[in-house]
């Protein structure tokens, strides 16, 4: 940072440093910024700041950190929790990554993209497709994320259950530490076996240990075949039969295995247009299954049909319709892509984002849909997400009639009975929206002992005075 900058009030050395285009402060400007995508929290900030490359961010936060100024990074604003909000108090900015959406460099033979983390989801997926390859993370909120937020959160979604997590997709980061330094670490080695694998501290951190401002994404091979099916099945325990028996039929097949309720689907009918009901009659419970392959003539239908036909014979199932078309293999992930706004227009609703082991999946369903309608009589359990690796999103939507305000004055309740089922079965409190401001009073508790404390002392080394992404992640910090 140049010494004159120092002599500047802090909001002059930061606009000096950005530009006319790079730092916001009119309230007009900010409104967006301020709050959640949720409308679960809304905050302050002096300014947004808006770089467009890494030696920017660097400046910024250098001086931020010299004038003990909170930064609050921010990418798609689409976390469920909270996490990319800033407090209600003076004395912080934001800083938007969304100038910082460049291809930096795509590989085919590596089979790696190096991105700056205010690339959308959607955009590396095109890119990789340009390339003849695939980028399989993929979520609902896909064309506003962003991959540094993506990666700061450690996101999840549909196709974890055969590619991982955000995380199993980085290879590499180049990320701003709060004191303004760079870790210069877009390697694209698949073995780096030099000390501490730092790049991890910063995936599912949320913004609180340092900014990812660029990554080394893995690449896959590009889909040659996809077959679709959505399926009735009689129970939640037919579900997890029947994901077996897919695996067991062809593991590296099953790119995606969705389970939804009957509650859920009768939802998305009456509330999303265009959508219907593809099979003979309403169930309790559903199965969208996802396989494909990176070659042509893979089998994957006949391979569908056989499964089906066995777990018919079986009574794992009840009824399936597999695609025949794009269109309608995109018509069936509607239905469950739809299911956060169905829920949305149907009332006010709690979202509980927890995971089990994958053959606890069934107990946890019901036995968290009969405490919840127990606890608040005419409440509708929505479970709905990821069965093939053990994260359902185990929702609950108001009675009808009941005041929306009265039933979200409710909603720690309503975690903490799903959270002591989930405790019970060896699962976690947060699969894939992260901890952000809603869940910071459950880290103790969950996280609590040796555990916190490991966390607490690396976020003392590395942010000693506490200005990045305050409030966030660890409880009272």
């Amino acid at each position: 940072m140049p010494d004159d900058l120092h002599a500047l009030p802090p909001l002059d050395a930061l606009r000096a440093i950005l530009g006319p285009a790079g730092l916001l402060t009119s309230p007009e400007d900010l409104a967006p910024y301020l709050s959640d995508w949720r409308g679960l929290y809304t905050g302050e900030a002096m300014a947004l700041l808006r770089p467009a490359s890494t030696e920017e961010v660097s400046a910024c936060v250098a001086l931020c950190a010299k004038h003990g100024i909170a930064v609050i990074p921010q990418g798609g604003n689409t976390s469920m929790v909270g996490g990319a909000t800033p407090e209600s108090r003076p004395g912080q900015v934001i800083l938007s990554l969304a100038r910082m959406n460049r291809v930096r460099e795509v590989d085919a033979l590596d089979m790696t993209m190096t991105v700056e983390a205010g690339l959308v989801l959607t955009r590396a997926q095109e890119v990789a497709a340009e390339h003849g390859c695939l980028f399989p993370l993929s979520l609902g909120a896909e064309g506003s994320a962003m991959i540094g937020g993506l990666l700061s959160t450690n996101a999840g979604g549909n196709t974890t259950v055969r590619y991982g997590n955000a995380r199993e997709l980085m290879l590499g980061l180049e990320v701003v530490l709060p004191d303004g330094g760079i870790i210069h670490g877009l390697r694209r080695l698949r073995k780096d076996n030099t000390g501490y694998a730092l790049r991890h501290l910063f995936v599912g951190a949320e913004g609180t240990l340092g900014i990812i401002t660029a990554a080394v994404l893995r690449l896959f091979p590009a889909l040659r075949e996809t077959v679709t099916a959505l399926c009735a099945v009689p129970s939640e325990d037919a579900a997890l039969s029947l994901f077996r028996r897919f695996r067991a039929a062809d593991e590296g097949a099953v790119r995606a295995f969705e389970y939804m309720s009957g509650t859920g689907m009768g939802m998305v009918f009456k509330t999303i247009e265009g959508t219907a009901l593809p099979l003979s009659n309403p169930v309790n419970h559903y199965v969208l299954v996802d396989l494909t392959a990176s070659r042509e003539g893979a089998g994957l239908r006949s391979l569908a049909e056989h499964v089906l036909e066995a777990a018919l014979i079986e009574g794992e199932i009840e009824d399936a319709i597999l695609a025949e078309s794009e269109a309608q293999r995109a018509s069936l992930w509607r239905l469950r892509e739809e299911h956060p706004e169905a829920q949305k227009r149907t009332g006010a609703n709690v979202k509980n984002d927890v995971s089990v082991p994958v053959s606890k999946v069934p107990e946890m369903i019901r036995r968290c849909s009969d405490a919840l309608r127990e606890m608040i009589p005419g409440s509708r359990p929505v479970p709905f997400g990821h069965l093939g690796d053990g994260n359902i999103h185990m929702n609950l939507v108001q009675p009808e009639g009941m005041d929306p305000a009265a039933f979200l004055d409710r909603s720690h309740d309503i975690m903490d009975c799903v959270n002591a089922i989930v405790r019970d079965l060896g699962g976690s409190f947060s699969a894939e929206h992260g901890v952000g401001r809603l869940k910071t009073d459950m880290m103790e508790e969950w996280r609590g002992g040796a555990e916190l404390a490991a966390m607490r002392a690396i976020k003392a080394a590395l942010d000693p005075r506490g200005i990045m992404n305050p409030g966030k992640v660890l409880p009272g910090g």
